[in-house]
């Protein structure tokens, strides 16, 4: 059986360590990961592979992580939906302000473009200061959807945000 695993958490060194221990001691194999610090906490996922007859023992693990401090919850994987089309990576950088992933994602939704991977970040601006956003998704446009359209939707956001294509 598949699980994903979500983790919340003060960050502090040995959480990761803590997870890969619960995960070993139920027999389970760390398959896949995003970690990240956010907010000053550390935040991510993983996916694991487990014998079913091991779910109870990996969430007593994590119940005893939970009580100190550490939130991890348990979520069984879906079944994994082939999908068409194809692979699609693009960068935006702007000048940060609120409702540009709401945008972005609301032009990616009425292509029926898929987003498969985004990560964002704010940073100062290098000559302004001001603040500025920066994305990197990697996306699957649906087979019949020109990427030029795809193109057209994200540069009609804004005029101030740039952005950038890769195949």
């Amino acid at each position: 059986m598949h699980v994903i695993l979500m983790a919340v958490g003060e960050d502090r060194p040995g959480l990761a360590s803590s997870l890969a221990e619960a995960i070993a001691g139920a027999g389970g194999n760390w398959l896949e990961s995003h970690f990240a610090r956010l907010g000053g906490k550390f935040v991510g996922s993983v996916f694991v592979e487990l014998p079913a007859n091991r779910q109870a023992q990996l969430d007593e693990a994590l119940a005893a992580m939970n009580a100190a401090g550490f939130q991890v919850t348990s979520v069984p994987s879906g079944e994994s939906v082939p999908q068409g089309g194809q692979s699609f990576t693009f960068e935006i950088v702007g000048a940060d302000r609120p409702g540009i992933v709401r945008e972005v994602s609301a032009a990616l939704a009425a292509l029926h473009v898929n987003i498969d991977e985004l990560e964002s970040e704010t940073e100062p601006g290098a000559m302004s200061g001001e603040p500025l956003f920066r994305a990197r998704a990697r996306v699957q446009v649906p087979d019949g959807t020109p990427i030029a359209h795809v193109r057209q939707a994200l540069e009609r956001i804004s005029g101030e945000i740039m952005v950038d294509f890769e195949g």
